[in-house]
């Protein structure tokens, strides 16, 4: 497992999750400026600098539920609110989104180039803020200093590390399943055609050498795919051509987007559902956790600019239905953990929250989810 797979895990998935809420927030028609406040408040609180501290310290990648949890803050650090249903659907969408661009990348190293196409789109949301281009902009510069010298091994570990992560998960999204990539039972399609890794030949030919280095026989044989050399290398640059189109905007096109579980992961949940009893690790984990979203400051709606609701559905009525059949197995609580108790890790995370602080964001009165222990205790 790679200590080095936790931010590009979470900068593809968040930038997934704003591609989505960008076409919702069109398609209900939200006026303009609520709907360019809630990707600004998002995208500033995503690339908050402490923030970004915090995900670049080589670590183990989280479990899916505490990751969920992170997105279930960062989903919310607007005016904009969702229910249930919505954010597991939402929370569907992103990673088997993502799981599918893992699984196409040509090269294991093109993960960074899905990266940056991530970055080149969410910077397009933010063109007319340039105190959060330049959060955007620094985190490109992270990015590059810390995975552009790594090796193509370190690559591949960080791919497998990722497809661990999603191995399990076989959402069936309407989208894939219209472009035949995505089989009924939830998995993916790989093709057998298309550009090829840059620096690789066309299949077809084997050749043969003796102990000298010469070459002493060739064969040739048919793959059978319809294979192409790639035209040149996408560019690791702030700016450039990455040619690799994985990671870029397939909600660009306005078209409505559903999710169901496969019968395979139905069982899957019900096989895996986790224990009451406390995790030894999962205190451990909670307070890793809790370094990571102790910069999101959930706003409450108040004041010129109210809130509302988003509905990642066509209609109420689907989300009601959504919301009554999802799988109790699937529902992400978190294990009851009396961390509260522990007054050294309390005094750690108030120095933690203090520090993480965003700015232009008026701070909450005492309530009952300031602890972020105590609030992770009750979800």
């Amino acid at each position: 497992m790679s200590v080095r797979t936790l931010p590009l895990l979470f900068l593809n998935l968040g930038g997934e999750m704003l591609y989505i809420l960008d076409q919702r927030l069109r398609a209900q028609n939200i006026p303009g400026d609520k709907a360019r406040k809630v990707l600004n408040d998002i995208i500033s609180t995503m690339f908050n600098q402490k923030f970004m501290e915090e995900l670049f310290k080589p670590q183990e990648l989280y479990s899916k539920k505490a990751l969920r949890t992170v997105y279930d803050r960062l989903a919310h650090a607007s005016i904009m609110r969702l229910n249930q249903a919505s954010m597991d659907k939402l929370y569907d969408l992103m990673t088997m989104a993502f799981k599918y661009q893992v699984l196409l990348c040509p090269r294991p190293k093109d993960v960074l180039l899905v990266t940056f196409n991530h970055l080149d789109a969410i910077k397009g949301f933010i063109q007319d803020s340039p105190t959060i281009l330049h959060q955007v902009d620094e985190t490109f510069q992270q990015l590059t200093e810390i995975y552009g010298g790594l090796s193509a091994g370190e690559f591949q570990l960080i791919r497998q590390t990722l497809l661990i992560f999603f191995q399990d998960l076989h959402v069936r999204v309407s989208i894939f399943l219209k472009d035949k990539v995505q089989n009924s039972n939830g998995r993916f399609v790989l093709p057998v055609s298309g550009p090829l890794p840059w620096g690789t030949k066309v299949p077809g030919l084997i050749r043969t050498f003796n102990d000298k280095g010469e070459e002493v026989r060739k064969v040739e044989f048919k793959h059978g795919g319809s294979y192409v050399t790639a035209p040149k290398e996408g560019s690791f640059e702030l700016y450039g051509d990455r040619v690799l189109k994985l990671g870029t905007n397939m909600y660009s096109v306005n078209r409505p987007v559903e999710t169901h579980m496969s019968g395979a992961s139905e069982n899957l949940a019900a096989q895996t559902q986790e224990s009451i009893a406390p995790n030894p690790l999962a205190k451990e984990e909670l307070n890793l956790l809790a370094r990571l979203i102790g910069g999101m400051e959930i706003k409450k709606p108040s004041g010129p600019e109210p809130g509302f609701r988003l509905n990642l559905f066509t209609t109420d009525e689907e989300e009601e239905q959504a919301a009554l059949t999802r799988p109790e197995e699937l529902f992400y609580e978190v294990i009851n953990i009396q961390a509260t108790q522990d007054q050294q890790t309390n005094e750690e995370l108030a120095r933690i929250m203090g520090e993480f602080e965003i700015s232009d964001q008026p701070r909450r009165s005492a309530s009952k989810g300031d602890d972020l222990l105590a609030m992770m205790d009750e979800l």
